[in-house]
This record gives C-alpha cells, sequence and structure tokens, in this order.
C-alpha cells in the first residue's frame, strides 16, 4: 500500500508540471460529458453493485439515496460538468499589478494551489464535480471515496483518465484510489504531505473530524453546519414564514439546512408562533426555551444549552426567544459553525449590523440558509464548503482553487 501510495503521489507532482491551455481543458471536459453519455448503461450497471453491497451493509436509506444513479442523475452530473466548462479558467490571470517608486514593476498572478487530496463519502456525483474543478482550475486531484460507492466512483474516474488520454494529457490529473484498506486514509493524512499540497475532507461529521485532528497536510472544510435563522422585530410575517419553511425542511440533511430559528420576544405572540406551527404542521419537531413553550400552545421539548449546539439533520429544530439582535448575534457567534447565518427584516440597518457581525462564512438576508451551495453560487458547483477563517471560505468551487504568485521586474535594479 505504502509503495503505491508513494507512486501516486509522485505521478501527481509530475502531471502537476504539465502546461494546459484553457481550450483543452475545456476540450477534456466535454469529451467527458460524451463518455459519461455514451457509457450510461454501464454507470448505471456498476452503481447497481454498490446498492446491493449498501443493502447487504445495512446502509441508512437517506444515504442509498444519496448513492442511486439514475438517467436523470447522470444528466444532472452532465450539466454540473457543461457549467464549468462555461465558466473562465481562473489560473494565470494578472490580479493586480503596479509600479514601485524604487523601479520595480511588481504582478500579482493566479495559479493552481498544487496537489488536491479529496477524501469523500456516498455522492459519486462528487468524484465528477470535483475532479472537473481541480482539473479546470490546474489541481490534479487525487480522489479517496468511500467504499459505499465503490464501483460507481471507479467508472466515473476511469472516464475522465479516458478523456484526459484521448486528449494526450496525463491522465493521472485524476487519480482515483481504488484500494478499500481503511488505514489508506491515516496514510494520505500523516505520511503524504510531500506530494498533497492540501485535503479537502466532504462527508459526515466523523470523518472530516478525523481529517482535521490527524491530517498534518492543511485542510479546507467544515465540522458542522449549525445553521441560524434569526426573525427579527421588523420582519414581515409573510415573508418570515416562507423562509424559515424552506430554510429547515426543503432538505434536513444538507449542511445549510437551519438547525436553529432566533425568535424576537416581540414577534413571538404577533407571527412567531404561526411560524413554528407552519413547521409542525408539516412534521417538524419543535425543540424551545421557556418563553417559546410559555406562548406555543402545544406541548413542545424545552430545550437545554446542548440542544444550541446540535446539527439534527432531520426534521428537528430548536427554538430560542431573544430580546433584540445583538443577543441573536451573541447566540450565533457562540453556538454557530460559522457556516450559514440568516437574518429576517425589513429594517436595513439592523441587516446591515447581523451581516457585518456574525462570524458565518456565509452571511444572508431575507434568504433561506438552503441557498448554501456551490452551485446556486453560480460557482458551477463545488468541492466543499470552508468555515476556516483564513480563506477560501464558503463554497469552493472554481476561482477558490487558485492561489497566486508575484512576478518582479526590473531594468537591473539592487537593493541599497
Amino acid at each position: 500500500m505504502k509503495n503505491l501510495l508513494v507512486k501516486i503521489g509522485k505521478q501527481s507532482k509530475k502531471a502537476f508540471l504539465s502546461q494546459i491551455h484553457s481550450n483543452k481543458k475545456n476540450k477534456v471536459l466535454k469529451d467527458y460529458c460524451s463518455l459519461i453519455q455514451k457509457n450510461k448503461k454501464i454507470i448505471i450497471k456498476e452503481n447497481k453493485k454498490d446498492i446491493k453491497n449498501a443493502f447487504k451493509k445495512k446502509i441508512k436509506d437517506n444515504l442509498i439515496q444519496r448513492l442511486i444513479l439514475d438517467d436523470k442523475k447522470i444528466l444532472s452530473i452532465i450539466f454540473s460538468i457543461k457549467k464549468i466548462i462555461k465558466l473562465k479558467d481562473p489560473t494565470n490571470i494578472v490580479l493586480e499589478k503596479w509600479k514601485r517608486p524604487n523601479g520595480l514593476n511588481i504582478s500579482k498572478i493566479s495559479i493552481p494551489i498544487g496537489v488536491i487530496g479529496v477524501i469523500y463519502e456516498s455522492r459519486p456525483n462528487v468524484t465528477s464535480d470535483v475532479a472537473s474543478l481541480c482539473f479546470k482550475s490546474g489541481n490534479p486531484v487525487i480522489l479517496k471515496g468511500g467504499s459505499e460507492a465503490f464501483y460507481s466512483n471507479l467508472i466515473l474516474s476511469k472516464l475522465f483518465r479516458k478523456s484526459l488520454k484521448k486528449n494526450q494529457v496525463d491522465e493521472n490529473f485524476v487519480q482515483f484510489l481504488n484500494i478499500k484498506n481503511r488505514k489508506v486514509v491515516d496514510y494520505l493524512l500523516i505520511k503524504m504531505n510531500k506530494f498533497i499540497d492540501v485535503i479537502i475532507p466532504r462527508g459526515g461529521k466523523n470523518l472530516v473530524k478525523k481529517v482535521q485532528n490527524l491530517s498534518i497536510v492543511p485542510t479546507i472544510g467544515h465540522l458542522e453546519g449549525i445553521c441560524h435563522s434569526y426573525v427579527d422585530k421588523d420582519a414581515n410575517p409573510k415573508i418570515a414564514e416562507k423562509i424559515i419553511h424552506n430554510a429547515k425542511l426543503r432538505n434536513t440533511a444538507i449542511c445549510g439546512a437551519t438547525e436553529t430559528i432566533l425568535l424576537h420576544e416581540k414577534i413571538i405572540k404577533k407571527f412567531g408562533i404561526q411560524i413554528l406551527k407552519n413547521l409542525e404542521d408539516n412534521g417538524c419537531k419543535i425543540i424551545g426555551d421557556n418563553k417559546i413553550r410559555k406562548f406555543y400552545k402545544k406541548k413542545i421539548q424545552k430545550a437545554s444549552i446542548k440542544d444550541w449546539s446540535k446539527e439534527y439533520l432531520s426534521p428537528i429544530v430548536s427554538v430560542k426567544s431573544v430580546k433584540n439582535v445583538d443577543e441573536a448575534i451573541s447566540h450565533i457567534n457562540r453556538f454557530g459553525t460559522m457556516h450559514t447565518d440568516c437574518i429576517i427584516t425589513q429594517n436595513i440597518k439592523t441587516s446591515k449590523k447581523f451581516l457585518k457581525e456574525v462570524k458565518s462564512s456565509i452571511a444572508m438576508h431575507n434568504t433561506s440558509t438552503q441557498f448554501a451551495d456551490g452551485g446556486e453560487f453560480g460557482f458551477g458547483g463545488e468541492v466543499g464548503i470552508s468555515t476556516n477563517t483564513l480563506p477560501p471560505r464558503g463554497p469552493i468551487g472554481l476561482k477558490q482553487l487558485v492561489s497566486y504568485k508575484y512576478h518582479i521586474t526590473s531594468k537591473g535594479k539592487i537593493r541599497k
């Protein structure tokens, strides 16, 4: 295993030295789309192997749903790649340039980050999305997908390599680790720092926590999505009810789902209770603080301090009353995970204060937190979402997969 991983690392480093023109990058991606379309039956056949194994291992239904590839999902994969093709190549762009009084001409140029390792679970579309984004941004990628999607990931990565070979580009721009040994992940995190420049985990809390705790390679990612929606005293009741319903219940299993609702105490009786009733009528369990429980006529579970730190990923929501926007911001900055947080208000001054002062990587105004997604941001998909304080933050799409360097020229200048 060790020798194979070192070989893969060396191959990625070698691929990184290749200079590929934007037109050729797009041709590779176009041919990849064609290969996926032509091999649709084979992809579905390989996917059925994974589904069969998933049922044998009694994997949860929601994970099996993420795993399934059908005609509709394959079209969605192709559509995502086509969006990436349309995006401008983010590399070799002059970001800034200036001339110094000392005679130096300085340019800041965008460059690829290097070799990217991506460790992920369940969704086979991650293979195609990540490979496409990394390749277009000039970054070789080493893919370590979960065993539950092994055959699906393998065929999608093979087709990408086939497209690379067809276009006379180093196939090792995309390498899939088809080793099922669990120690592979540990080795990637601890022993591959000579070959991998950044690791991106994409999956459940346990996977991300392990990566963040063990990796000596820099990581980009988020541990949990404890997202908040705060309904201010100046909120429009209809807008608030519509946004809260969507933010919590559209898809409860994604990291951008709202997990805690904060209600300004002045609107609890006016329309806050109606917002909660709408959620409960649609199958959502409410956990509330004492003030919420006092006004909400139905019996609901009392919230403990632990509930403010829970990512439910299911139709459960914790609800807290707050005195003002300052208390809402304070609560979010204490219990949130710097993922996505929203204020619902018609007061522009209050919204500006919220957007400025919450520490979130994504701060929203009158918008459902479910929009925390690279595709919705116009990034053509994402490698993941980062809640790191240092950049990149939020959805990691094409433009976020680059770094920069400085080019300096002069007419023989020396420093005195």
